[in-house]
């Protein structure tokens, strides 16, 4: 593999980074760079104006209105974007749920879906995991009875992440309890604003509301809703697992939040110099970024692959492997963030990251996000499929164990 971008590519660069710096409003870009808390409107906007670009869905095929690029054109669109500020595009839609209606939706549900998704106007949530059924899945309970021409849905989700904003939320039902657990699950597509659906908020331990608990109570569900075919839900949920795993290694905000640690390591601390002057500090910086490079490399590896095989199937093990490393350096960058605050990470004022928030800091102004960064990244080794199970899948799919 040549790690050297082309003149072709570093035009496309050029490109890519005249775009965003011109048309990402600042205001969306300085809550994004100073750690603000992000309204609704500002991701939507955002997607806006990348569709209005032609640039909305950079991972889809051009057949169903994304751009075709390669995987290094993606590569450098997302590293672009991450260093400029960007907010990250939600994947629930144009990550997860478009690529499972691309590959098993109905003609139909492909013309009314998919443009909705790329120019904004919907926003998807995920309903996958249960109270008692997270890493084991297909113990889910959530049940659908078909009633011919709908379905009823009762029962109950967790860890839906955004859904107080959605339009829309993908679930997984069981429509069966006959023969193994994974042989009776469907897949639906739900409007969040059918009666009998109540959103309740888990506020986390950084003290934000990103996550719920969905309620179904008899929630009546158009047969027309379902993608593919009833009972065959288990093979479009670790497809869309797939996919969203290899999101999950967000290569290029990770080099953005290291580029910002090195900033904050080269500050004066209380005891007088930097912590970058300290040998051992920076030896942990350089051992992450060695991994970070080495998993940049192999994501773009994965993605060029997935390309040449044109899609319509789920990723193998190798998605577990981006998922593995890509949460562990984001949870060791934050980790290296707090370390370098020194005694500014102590306090966390939630009430900080709203932009208009006039309070006196405590502390150092850039130190005010990166304990709640902290806190909140502790997620990432579980969600997308907890690091043990994907170890398991690894062992089992690459190793034959």
């Amino acid at each position: 593999m040549d790690l050297n971008y082309t003149p072709e590519e570093q035009a496309f660069r050029a490109e890519v980074r005249a775009f965003v710096t011109g048309h990402l409003p600042a205001d969306i870009s300085a809550k994004v760079k100073h750690g603000k808390r992000l309204a609704k409107d500002d991701f939507v906007r955002w997607q806006k104006i990348l569709h209005q670009k032609g640039w909305g869905a950079t991972m889809w095929p051009q057949k169903f209105g994304g751009t075709g690029w390669s995987a290094v054109q993606q590569h450098i669109f997302e590293e672009e974007c991450a260093e400029a500020g960007a907010p990250l595009q939600l994947p629930f839609g144009l990550r997860m749920v478009a690529p499972v209606i691309q590959a098993f939706g109905s003609k139909g549900q492909q013309e009314h879906f998919l443009p909705r998704i790329v120019d904004g106007s919907d926003w998807w949530c995920q309903g996958y995991s249960e109270p008692g059924s997270g890493s084991d899945l297909a113990s889910l309970k959530t049940k659908a009875e078909n009633k011919g021409d709908h379905y009823i849905v009762n029962g109950q989700k967790t860890w839906n992440t955004l859904g107080q904003y959605a339009d829309w939320i993908f679930c997984l039902v069981r429509t069966s309890s006959e023969g193994r657990q994974q042989e009776g699950i469907s897949f639906l597509l739900i409007d969040m604003k059918t009666p009998g659906i109540t959103v309740r908020p888990i506020i986390m331990n950084d003290g934000e509301h990103e996550i719920n608990e969905v309620w179904f109570e008899d929630v009546r569900v158009p047969a027309q809703n379902l993608v593919g075919e009833e009972n065959k839900g288990w093979t479009y949920a670790k497809f869309l697992l797939g996919h969203e795993r290899t999101g999950i290694a967000g290569v290029g905000r990770s080099k953005a939040a290291l580029k910002h640690l090195k900033e904050i390591a080269r500050k004066e601390t209380s005891a007088g110099r930097p912590m970058i002057e300290d040998a051992r500090f920076r030896d942990r910086i350089a051992q992450v970024e060695l991994e970070l490079m080495a998993l940049e490399i192999t994501n773009m590896r994965v993605l060029s692959a997935e390309k040449e095989k044109k899609g319509g199937h789920a990723m193998g093990p190798e998605a577990s492997i981006l998922k593995i490393k890509g949460s562990e350096i984001q949870q060791a960058i934050a980790e290296l963030e707090m370390q370098a605050l020194g005694h500014y990470a102590l306090p966390w004022l939630p009430e900080a990251l709203d932009p208009a928030w006039q309070g006196e800091p405590v502390g150092a102004d850039y130190a005010a996000p990166l304990s709640g960064h902290y806190f909140n990244y502790r997620k990432t080794t579980i969600y997308g499929g907890s690091n043990e199970i994907q170890k398991n899948i690894i062992a089992q799919m690459i190793l034959g164990l």
